[in-house]
Formats: structure tokens, C-alpha cells, sequence
């Protein structure tokens, strides 16, 4: 939809990243084809992009469920400091063998803390009371000279309240969330591209 695709979840473990060494107590939960086709200098552009995009800030009804779980998480309590990164859970940061661990860190991430970056993928972290997830955004060749974004959201719940959570939103997330994300991501990709060739 939108020019992206639901993959399997072959399409990301198939692939040797490197986020396979670092978090691989974690499942793959959904695995996309971005609607962002470029050449291979690109990624670092989709990085960018990728880290600042706020799914809440896209259409009116992915904004009105995020508002929707936003104030849930406030009053249950989901999204407090002491359910996050450091507190409930250690950042995969202290997982993170020297070579990406060296890597920058500052490339503006709005809801995930980032974790490395390297030339053909890069992966933040976000952690509450139900889960610990990971999105992961690759860069890979499709067709004879091209290439397209890869987004992977892998997960770890956090025991029942967790897994009944992922049970309960996915189908917000297969059939709103993510479609109307790939298309907003689609737009944002096509307008910054052809910004940058001004």
C-alpha cells in the first residue's frame, strides 16, 4: 500500500545485519518495504529522516490513537521513567561491541533513543511497561541498480501485560498505523529528495 509492502519476517533475519549480534533475545514483530527507492549513497538521508519522523504527527487518525495511547499510557502508568531504558530495562547500548558503539548517536531520534549507525543500517531503542522494542532501518538493493529502505520492529515483551498488549494493537498496526506511516514516509522521502536536487 502507499508503495510499501508487509514482508515476511525472512526478508530482515535473511539479511546479515548487525543488529542480529545485539539483540537477538528479541522477535521480529513486523518487517516493511519503505516507500523511499534511491541509489546506494542514500541511507544516510533515510536515516535522517527515519529518526525524526513522528508517526503522531501524520494523518488526523494515526494522531488520534497515538493521542488515545499516550493518555493510557499516563494513566496506567506505561510510560513513566522508571518503566524506560536504565530503569526497567538495560539499554542495548551496553551490548553494543566496539566497532558500533563508536558510532553517532545524535541524529535527532524523537520517540526512540538511538543505538548505532552504520553505512547500510541503524536501530533505536524505546522501552516501557510493555515492552522493549527495537526499530531497525535497513538499506537494501532492489532491482539492477537501486535501492529501498527496510523497517524491521523487533520486540521483547514484558511478561503478560506485554504480549496481551501486541495482541490487542495489532490490528491498529497492520491495517491504520503502518499503512498510513509508509504513506506520510513515502511523501516525506519524495518532497526531501526533491529538495535536495534544487
Amino acid at each position: 500500500m502507499f508503495g510499501s509492502a508487509l514482508l515476511g519476517t525472512a526478508a530482515h533475519t535473511a539479511r546479515p545485519w548487525r543488529i542480529h549480534e545485539v539483540a537477538n533475545d528479541f522477535r521480529v514483530l513486523d518487517v516493511w518495504a519503505l516507500p523511499t527507492p534511491g541509489g546506494p549513497g542514500d541511507f544516510p538521508h533515510l536515516a535522517r529522516l527515519m529518526a525524526t519522523f513522528d508517526p503522531a504527527e501524520t494523518s488526523s487518525l494515526v494522531r488520534a490513537l497515538f493521542a488515545i495511547r499516550w493518555t493510557l499510557g499516563r494513566v496506567l502508568g506505561l510510560d513513566g521513567q522508571e518503566t524506560g531504558l536504565g530503569t526497567r530495562v538495560v539499554s542495548l547500548r551496553d551490548r553494543l561491541p566496539a566497532d558500533l558503539s563508536d558510532t553517532p548517536t545524535d541524529f535527532g531520534a524523537h520517540l526512540f533513543t538511538p543505538l548505532y549507525v552504520t553505512d547500510d543500517e541503524f536501530a533505536l531503542e524505546i522501552a516501557n511497561q510493555t515492552v522493549h522494542g527495537v526499530m531497525h532501518v535497513g538499506w537494501v538493493p532492489e532491482g539492477t541498480d537501486g535501492y529501498r529502505g527496510q523497517m524491521a520492529v523487533l520486540v521483547r515483551p514484558n511478561g503478560v501485560l506485554g504480549a496481551a498488549y501486541l495482541v490487542a494493537i495489532a490490528a491498529f498496526r497492520h491495517l491504520v498505523v503502518y499503512p498510513l506511516m509508509m504513506r506520510d514516509i513515502g511523501r516525506a522521502w519524495r518532497q526531501s529528495v526533491a529538495g535536495a536536487r534544487r
